[in-house]
């Protein structure tokens, strides 16, 4: 039977098709929010495939729970709420998502088939099974404790730690009703056992390995890709954004406080900077690479994504590294932000490197611009309050700092591709001019 309006006429072929690319666009524009996009990268996305497929006046505007899309001036506008496709995308998810658009901003496949093609990107199966994912949230949350400069005793305390909230995150991807009380459940376990060991004289461990394994719950992403957005003039979203990050924290804190009431405060001395670190000045160099093992465990990175992955963390480390011993603490975040940003999208250039969304979002945690907040709870709890309210204002001036970053080293990028595309094209014309 042929589709029919809401009037009850049949349609003909042409309205047919733009309702089909229309719907391809509401899914489109869906999971690529769910995957964590900036909405003014996620319109101008959703613009080029219109205009590959024949509606270069379309008109898209992304709005935090749904999206709204007209092919035509004065055309009926069609809204997609951006939930109807679950939740945040996994790395292999993303990437899969990115190589359809790819095919898309190109015309090369039809709309009916790609949003098929989209539906089955979100319901993929992980590349790895629980227990792999549950091990590299401990691996993960290891790497990020050796970025912090822990002690031994931190160091196994937050691989344990690691396991426990990875096993916490498993349950919680089942469960949705769970899911939304997850992190006040893993903040409040994680800190009421590491206020209970700290400063016991058989655990070498302090408050920092309550840390490490909080950080995937920590809004720092949200938070920076925030500032992007309200830099975009995306107020809308932006402002949402920056209280679903806001809450987030709040909601962490809220399980700390709980645990510190119920166990109690350990002394001053037992506080975050108490005990100095003992692994050497190596360990931050190589908690990088293991940050990136972990995060390509148990976030399912793409097949061959894993060595990319380490390049553009090691990119990230390097600068943020490089900008703290020539600029200090704040420029270091916005110098390691911008080789990030360039490092990813160099990366998505190269024939077999994953999209820069998948390269440089964990790059987020390593910059550890929400790790700050969270040490300046604890040092607050610890009865440290000009400390805790010191790192808590660095917090918020790293997230700044990190965000303008990224802004800048996007047209910086797009500077260097045109730059080298000119040099490019010109030893082609001079060989081809000087050939016989």
């Amino acid at each position: 039977m042929a589709e029919q309006t809401a009037s009850g006429s049949p349609l003909d072929g042409a309205e047919r098709e733009l309702r089909e690319l229309q719907q391809f666009l509401l899914f489109l524009g869906s999971a690529l929010t769910a995957a964590g996009e900036a909405v003014n990268e996620i319109e101008e996305h959703l613009r080029r495939v219109a205009a590959a497929y024949g509606a270069p006046d379309a008109r898209v505007s992304v709005l935090p729970t749904y999206l709204v899309v007209s092919l035509e001036p004065g055309r009926a506008a069609t809204l997609e709420p951006t939930h109807q496709l679950g939740g945040v995308l996994r790395l292999d998810q993303t990437a899969a998502l990115f190589d359809l658009l790819k095919s898309a901003e190109r015309g090369r496949i039809p709309p009916v088939p790609g949003s098929r093609q989209v539906l089955r990107i979100v319901e993929m199966t992980p590349r790895f099974g629980p227990a792999v994912r549950v091990v590299g949230h401990a691996v993960m949350t290891a790497g990020i404790c050796l970025v912090l400069r822990p002690t031994w005793g931190d160091l196994v305390l937050a691989g344990l730690f690691g396991l426990l909230v990875g096993i916490f995150k498993l349950l919680g991807t089942r469960w949705a009703g769970v899911q939304m009380i997850m992190p006040v459940v893993a903040a409040y376990t994680v800190s009421a056992l590491t206020l209970m060991l700290a400063g016991t004289p058989w655990a070498d461990a302090d408050l920092r390995a309550m840390v490490a394994p909080l950080v995937t719950f920590l809004p720092g992403a949200t938070l920076t890709m925030a500032v992007i957005e309200l830099s975009a003039a995306e107020v809308v979203t932006g402002a949402s954004r920056l209280v679903a990050g806001s809450v987030q924290l709040l909601l962490l804190s809220f399980g700390i406080i709980g645990a510190a009431q119920t166990v109690g405060l350990p002394q001053p001395d037992g506080s975050v900077g108490a005990l100095q670190n003992s692994l050497g000045a190596w360990a931050p160099w190589i908690g990088a690479l293991v940050v990136g093992v972990g995060v390509y465990l148990h976030h399912s990175g793409p097949p061959r994504s894993l060595g990319w992955l380490c390049l553009v963390l090691y990119a990230g480390w390097i600068g943020q590294y490089l900008g703290n011993q020539v600029f200090g603490g704040y420029v270091s975040g916005f110098v390691g932000a911008i080789a990030l940003t360039i490092a990813a999208y160099l990366v998505e250039r190269t024939p077999s490197g994953p999209p820069a969304l998948v390269s440089f979002l964990p790059g987020f945690w390593l910059l550890v611009p929400g790790a700050l907040s969270l040490i300046g709870v604890t040092e607050y709890l610890s009865q440290n309050t000009a400390r805790g309210s010191a790192d808590l204002v660095d917090a918020a001036s790293s997230i700044a700092a990190i965000a303008l970053g990224v802004l800048c080293g996007h047209p910086l990028y797009r500077s260097l591709a045109r730059s080298v595309g000119r040099r490019g094209q010109g030893r082609t014309t001079g060989l081809s001019r000087g050939a016989p």
